[in-house]
């Protein structure tokens, strides 16, 4: 008994001793708390970027930002002050400019030019431009690229011309030449060439991007016309309807409808299953369809487009069928064919020679313009490059496929339950 209770002694004074120390360990750290506050109050706090901090990304406008911790961050004792780093800490910056001020950051651009001598001008009573025309060209479609770029010039557009067959120096006999951006690769699409120069970000100051082919007849079309029915028709993708008596039509919902303002629909009733467009259609390409020949983008719709462009795609076959993901909402409702202003589609394959049967050098219609023929027409590609066309096809179709399998949380807005 007397050994039992020896040791129940010596357990009771241990307990005592280690609460004793807890408590003074305790004091300690709220003293050296308290010291600490006070030294704060009069002294900046540098914290390095990316520690112990989540950085996230948001969009402001058009432009990818992200939100992070500024580099030294001064703390006081005062609450006004804080209130100012907690707004600091919120501010949604461009990624990449969180090392400048606010008011430096430039974050998009146009396709102005600007002279290189001269007084400096106001930015802010710069004109606006409604509209950016840019165009895949050759120098044997001249006379159709002189008509087409005429019209738009003449609107106050600003016109960009992607020269695929490398020749530059000859359009200099044109009283616009220095008035265009030219850019020059030879044998790449206007797809390539879009993905490369159009960013949305280099174009975000244009409310429309016409990405048109060159061998279009413009004498039915007005751009300042048709940019008053696409924008009181809410139409975020669009293209003009084709004249089809002139026209090489490829697809039925293009042609023109002589008793309507715009279209989003057609109608094939003879055939059955997937091949019938109807009233209950909802998808491509009986309803909310362009052809990629002459597609019109607002800014917002550019911008999504322009991230489903595949670097390798350069044809974009498989793209058009998916672009009413990119119409801002509803595809039968935001994406349509304007009736009232309508083109000429000549129907040239321009990358690859010319074709059998070529009604642009008609003789029944001398307002087409003529082409000349040389001997280096006569090696035609068509057949690779359609092959490719079809590859690509097949390639993005099932990028898409994988795309949606992948993501879990995208959500198809079209889906059919």
């Amino acid at each position: 008994m007397k050994s039992w209770n020896s040791v129940f002694v010596s357990s009771e004074s241990k307990t005592r001793s280690y609460i004793c120390s807890l408590l003074i360990t305790m004091s300690l750290i709220s003293g050296a708390f308290f010291i600490g506050s006070v030294w704060l109050g009069n002294h900046s706090l540098m914290l390095s970027p990316g520690i112990g901090f989540n950085v996230s990304e948001q969009y402001t406008g058009n432009v990818k930002c992200e939100v992070s911790p500024i580099l030294s961050i001064r703390v006081d004792k005062t609450e006004d002050d804080n209130t100012q780093l907690d707004k600091c800490n919120d501010k949604c910056r461009p990624v990449g400019s969180e090392a400048l001020p606010k008011g430096i950051v430039s974050s998009t651009s146009n396709l102005e030019l600007y002279p290189l001598s001269g007084p400096l001008s106001d930015n802010s009573n710069s004109k606006h431009r409604a509209g950016l025309l840019a165009m895949a060209v050759g120098f044997k479609q001249k006379s159709f690229v002189k008509e087409i770029v005429n019209k738009f010039l003449a609107q106050d557009f600003d016109v960009m011309l992607f020269h695929y067959d490398g020749v530059v120096d000859e359009w200099h006999d044109m009283e616009w030449s220095d008035a265009v951006i030219h850019v020059s690769a030879t044998n790449q699409t206007k797809w390539w060439f879009a993905k490369r120069f159009l960013h949305p970000d280099i174009v975000a100051d244009y409310d429309y991007i016409f990405l048109w082919d060159e061998d279009l007849g413009v004498e039915y079309f007005h751009p300042e016309r048709y940019l008053v029915i696409i924008k009181e028709e809410g139409l975020e993708i669009s293209q003009p309807a084709l004249d089809s008596h002139k026209s090489d039509v490829h697809h039925h919902i293009t042609v023109r409808n002589r008793r309507s303002r715009v279209h989003r629909r057609y109608y094939r009733l003879s055939s059955s299953g997937s091949g019938r467009c109807d009233e209950n259609s909802t998808a491509p390409p009986c309803v909310g369809w362009v052809e990629m020949m002459a597609p019109v983008f607002s800014r917002a719709a550019w911008r999504c487009a322009w991230y489903m462009i595949q670097n390798d795609l350069i044809h974009a076959w498989g793209l058009d069928k998916q672009l009413g993901y990119c119409a801002q909402g509803d595809r039968t409702v935001k994406v349509g064919v304007v009736d009232e202003e309508y083109v000429i589609h000549w129907g040239l394959p321009t990358l690859g020679g010319l074709p059998d049967n070529n009604k642009a050098s008609s003789e029944s219609d001398s307002n087409a313009p003529q082409l000349t023929r040389s001997r280096s027409d006569k090696i035609n590609n068509r057949s690779g490059i359609r092959k490719r066309s079809y590859a690509e096809m097949r390639a993005f179709t099932s990028r898409w496929n994988n795309a949606v399998k992948e993501d879990e949380c995208w959500v198809d807005p079209f889906k059919r339950n």
